[in-house]
């Protein structure tokens, strides 16, 4: 295994990374945090969205963990394409809530349930909707009105639509112009430039046990123009290219290995 010979105690850039092994120096990453913030305050609606394997769901992922418990609970629901009252049904469960059948007694038993919690428990609900861009223009229209409490007077809840870049532009449409009008953050997230880039892959190495330099500055280069700064892609092809050197008995990672490592990932996935 290539971690006992570079002396790792983990795999270098983590699905599961949190804490001190996510990388929070991106910009936009900051600037999400400041948006996120600001929702834990002032509850509301944001927007985050991303390219797939930029790391949306990682960076808002690290941001909940951070929250105290029990003052906030953070739901998660990412099965979006599922119909409206079924996504609603998932969120009762996750509150602890026998799904009513009506769509009327299912509103009514989630919204009491929220005004519960922050009022009598002093839980703060945030709600992170996952793969966002699939829910359908019904459930969109619907969540307008879902997110009314007390005639229109309290924001009890903080909800995250995660999704693609498309989640954007439906939102644009006129027919969610409702919901529009109680967004209170939007965030796209972007890939990595060059120097933030070499930066996650300086941090990723050493949080995971590096104590020397592993790859060459050619082998760096040749990563990120080939993953094009997208995280997912990098995490994949330097993996690849440290069970290679493994396998050579290198005990660095040059350019000769790193371009052998691209190919192999290439052919995998036929894509690159």
């Amino acid at each position: 295994m290539y971690r006992r010979r570079f002396g790792l105690t983990c795999h270098p850039m983590p699905k599961n990374a949190m804490g001190k092994t996510y990388f929070d120096q991106q910009p936009g990453y900051q600037r999400l945090k400041k948006y996120f913030d600001q929702l834990i305050a002032d509850p509301g609606l944001g927007i985050l969205t991303a390219n797939a394997g930029i790391g949306k769901t990682a960076a808002i992922r690290n941001l909940c963990n951070q929250l105290p418990r029990p003052n906030h609970l953070v739901l998660y629901l990412c099965d979006t394409t599922v119909s409206p009252v079924d996504l609603y049904r998932t969120l009762a469960l996750e509150l602890g809530i026998k799904p009513s059948h009506r769509r009327s007694q299912l509103w009514d038993d989630i919204k009491k349930t929220l005004v519960y919690m922050v009022d009598e428990r002093g839980t703060s609900p945030i709600v992170i909707i996952d793969e966002a861009q699939h829910l359908s223009d019904k459930f969109l229209m619907d969540l307008s009105g879902f997110l009314n409490f007390a005639f229109d007077t309290r924001d009890l809840l903080t909800l995250w639509l995660v999704g693609l870049p498309g989640l954007t532009r439906r939102l644009k449409m006129h027919n969610h112009q409702a919901l529009t009008t109680r967004k209170a953050a939007e965030v796209r997230l972007e890939s990595l430039d060059r120097q933030a880039f070499t930066a996650l892959i300086d941090f990723s190495l050493k949080s995971a046990g590096a104590t020397q330099k592993l790859l060459a500055e050619p082998a760096i280069e040749q990563l990120f123009r080939t993953c094009k700064g997208v995280a997912r892609e990098a995490a994949k092809i330097l993996r690849a290219a440290l069970q290679l050197a493994h396998e050579k008995d290198q005990n660095f990672v040059d350019e000769i290995i790193m371009e052998k490592a691209i190919d192999e990932i290439a052919n995998t996935a036929g894509v690159l």
